[in-house]
């Protein structure tokens, strides 16, 4: 991405083909954008595709309060093979804008897979009980798990992109102090002594803090922020500067609300066996939620199928950072799973 004064020059003019980019044409498309009551509250939902025969591609966002719904004009190549249906989740988005602090039932963990398990049942509905592909990134990943161990019967299969993993924040610590050392970064080397290697101790202004030196020492693929986030929202044809503004304060809010519980998160849930098939999508460089972390926590969940797949020129944000990469793996190993109900692997791959 250009620097954010040229962004604020170009942003008319992207902002437009955005929106011819967004444009769907096709008579068996699909492109609904609405509210819906969600457990007895209104949240966002984006539902699209270039045809409805198609099966539903459930995206969890990450953040926590980040919503993925600025992307979409980058998602267009995948709406040809999915119906993708993107969720503003409680403290995100519209959802956070139309409801704000106000919303009486709280954040949690628990509260998100409830909805997100409401949620998906209104757009089987909506769309005649096509079969859903479930996608949960980062922070998502989390309330993805636990829907599919609530309610497997509603999915095909789950996908973990940059999933999150026991063990992964001593991990990123010790990752993040590597590269700062290998670019002679010593403030960041500073700032992580600071910090210190103990998650248990960190404040939610240390764990930020962890978490932007990561981004910032990690090189060889797409940043984060700069060339990911900023550019899907400064670019997005349905966003304003005031909404960009709230953008922010949904993700500062929801990470106050949710910043105990995550930290405390036994994340070797869910125990037993998964009865749909799981993969993790996780970026090559990715050192907020480690490739190795992520590879050793697949080992421990018993599904009918498993597998883990590497996503080169990808660090976090994986989708993002490489959605073409994504979608191949995404048809070539996930979709005949919605495809074809008699489709199965009996080699589990890790």
């Amino acid at each position: 991405m250009a620097n954010p004064f040229l962004a604020m020059f170009q942003r008319p003019i992207l902002r437009r083909r955005n929106a011819r980019r967004l444009v769907i044409e096709s008579p068996g498309g699909i492109n609904d954008e609405r509210f819906l009551d969600i457990n007895g509250s209104q949240q966002w939902v984006t539902i699209r595709g270039q045809d409805r025969a198609n099966p539903v591609l459930l995206i969890l966002h990450g953040g926590p309060g980040s919503s993925y719904i600025p992307f979409t004009p980058w998602l267009t190549d995948w709406e040809k093979h999915f119906t993708i249906v993107q969720w503003d989740q409680p403290g995100a988005g519209k959802t956070f804008q139309r409801n704000g602090r106000a919303d009486p039932m709280g954040l949690s963990l628990t509260r998100l897979a409830a909805d997100g398990i409401e949620l998906t049942g209104q757009v089987r509905g909506l769309l005649g009980s096509p079969p859903v592909i479930l996608l949960g990134s980062s922070v998502g990943s989390l309330v993805g798990l636990q829907m599919v161990q609530q309610r497997p019967d509603l999915f095909r299969a789950y996908i973990g992109v940059n999933q999150n993993s026991p063990g992964s924040g001593p991990v990123t610590y010790q990752l993040t102090g590597q590269a700062a050392r290998q670019q002679g970064d010593r403030k960041a080397l500073r700032l992580l002594q600071d910090i210190g290697p103990e998650p248990s101790r960190w404040s939610i202004a240390q764990h930020q803090r962890l978490m932007k030196l990561a981004i910032r020492v990690t090189t060889g693929v797409p940043d984060m922020v700069h060339d990911l986030m900023l550019p899907a929202l400064m670019f997005s044809p349905h966003y304003t500067m005031t909404d960009i503004m709230d953008y922010q304060r949904a993700m500062t809010y929801t990470n106050r609300q949710l910043y105990a519980e995550l930290r405390s998160y036994d994340q070797r849930e869910p125990r037993g066996e998964l009865a749909i098939p799981v993969f993790f999508f996780q970026g090559e460089r990715d050192i907020i939620t480690p490739v190795s972390t992520a590879r050793a926590y697949l080992q421990h969940i018993r599904a009918p199928h498993a597998q883990f797949v590497t996503i080169p020129r990808a660090g976090h944000l994986a989708e993002f950072a490489n959605p073409a990469r994504v979608l191949h793996e995404l048809l070539s190993r996930v979709r005949p799973y919605a495809t074809s109900p008699t489709f199965r692997e009996s080699q589990r791959l890790g």
